[in-house]
């Protein structure tokens, strides 16, 4: 009789195990399919959006309306909005495409500026028109190698999830002739002629002059830093240790630290600032292994590490998962207002729930400044410059970085447009609308 009962509890045991790992299996297979689509997507959207810039500046050039011009600009801009967050949808392997994503980001940056400027009062230069053929040119020559790289894709019926693994699993460079058409886009867009992009040209790099500026505190030396850098990553072995002054070109001095992770016989590399000795970034490239936590728990690692740290009232207003990483956004909240100036980003190891990325560079170039908090629009007459189609979810206040470079308060909406969800911000000041996001998370979870 209890021979019979123990075969019984042991084949229910085998039969759970079996459905267990069969239910595991299918989760695993569910997100693979979802990172692959999303991959395939991104791609070809991105692919779309470069016919539809190049049409839409050669159209640009045609025009003798001012009516029209500032419209059609104006469309430039929004779509090379939504080309960037193509990009930042692919795979980590295509990293190597910054060059091309930086172009995107000036282009946008140049098309906005003249967009919203009077042309009655001040027409088109003949530079600007000459840099208008030029940006024509070189947004077809981009198209013409994504075309080609579209083809490939199409025809070797490529998976981008296959070309991640193979390349994460070697040393080598995989000669892959999809990772090669990206290369060549890439290094065609470095080659390409200088262009006058106006004011914005200099945002990429105003970070550190903006940091030198903003840097508070006493000098520190080499001993504390070190102390510094031990206390940040929770390090009690000092004395292995190494640490330089940072590379020359900087706006600032800094103290680059190189601290021993034994556990994953690998470093941790991190700068800090002989000013105030600030944390400005952080690296440990360990290799991370199989999920075991989850995103949300993970999120809760990342903001234990800040509070740790002392960054004081900060709140996570994005996270993302790449392959087994997941990447968390969090901003300063002030008085109830989200300040997205003030920014850092933490990369999180969902394998053992350990901080290996921190980068802290618009934190350390706005934070503590001086800013105007009042509202003039009330949440109901900012609602009044919304699409009437868009079902709002969510409000909040939050402090924004616009496209002419200059912080301004605005009314952050979270709202549905059929199975869309978009993020809007309105100036509360003026009620301008200053940006529009597509959302790319279809599982947003909305707050109460």
């Amino acid at each position: 009789m209890i021979r019979n009962i123990l075969i019984g509890v042991l084949a229910a045991g085998v039969i759970g195990t079996g459905v267990w790992g069969y239910n595991e299996h299918q989760e695993k297979e569910a997100l693979v399919i979802q990172g692959e689509n999303t991959y395939q997507r991104a791609f070809h959207d991105l692919t779309y959006r470069v016919d539809l810039i190049n049409d839409e500046l050669g159209s640009t050039l045609a025009m003798n309306s001012k009516e029209r011009l500032s419209p059609s600009l104006s469309e430039v801009w929004k779509i090379t909005s939504e080309a960037q967050n193509d990009i930042g949808q692919f795979p980590l392997v295509l990293s190597s495409f910054s060059k091309t994503e930086e172009f995107l980001y000036k282009l946008g940056e140049f098309s906005y500026r003249h967009a919203v400027r009077d042309f009655d009062e001040e027409p088109l230069t003949e530079d600007e028109y000459e840099n208008l053929q030029t940006l024509y040119s070189q947004s077809e020559e981009i198209q013409t190698e994504m075309r080609n790289v579209q083809s490939k894709v199409l025809k070797d019926d490529v998976r981008w999830m296959d070309i991640n693994d193979q390349l994460q699993a070697q040393d080598e460079p995989l000669d892959n002739s999809i990772i090669d058409g990206f290369h060549i886009i890439d290094e065609k867009v470095g080659a390409f002629s200088e262009v006058d992009f106006g004011a914005g040209d200099s945002h990429l790099s105003s970070n550190a002059k903006e940091i030198a500026e903003n840097l508070s505190g006493e000098e520190i030396n080499e001993e504390e830093a070190r102390d510094k850098a031990a206390k940040f990553l929770d390090s009690g072995n000092k004395g292995n240790i190494d640490i330089e002054m940072a590379g020359e070109g900087l706006e600032y001095e800094a103290y680059t630290v190189t601290v021993p992770d034994e556990k994953h016989d690998t470093t941790t590399t991190m700068d800090i600032t002989k000013k105030g000795g600030h944390a400005v970034w952080m690296l440990n490239e360990r290799e991370v292994e199989e999920q075991k936590i989850s995103l949300s728990e993970a999120s809760e690692k990342a903001k234990a590490f800040l509070e740790r740290n002392e960054y004081d009232s900060m709140q996570l207003v994005d996270s993302k998962q790449y392959d087994n990483i997941g990447v968390f956004e969090f901003v300063v909240l002030k008085d109830d207002v989200r300040i997205y100036s003030d920014a850092i980003v933490l990369e999180v190891a969902l394998d053992q729930g350990d901080v290996i990325g921190f980068e802290a560079f618009p934190y350390l170039a706005n934070h503590k400044k001086d800013r105007d908090l009042e509202v003039s629009l009330t949440q109901e007459e900012a609602e009044e410059n919304l699409n009437p189609h868009l079902d709002v979810k969510e409000h909040h206040l939050g402090v924004i970085e616009n496209q002419l470079e200059e912080e301004v308060l605005c009314h952050e909406f979270y709202g549905v447009i059929d199975k869309d969800t978009f993020r809007i911000f309105i100036n509360a000041k003026s009620g301008r609308e200053e940006v529009v996001q597509k959302m790319q998370n279809p599982e947003r979870i909305f707050k109460g």
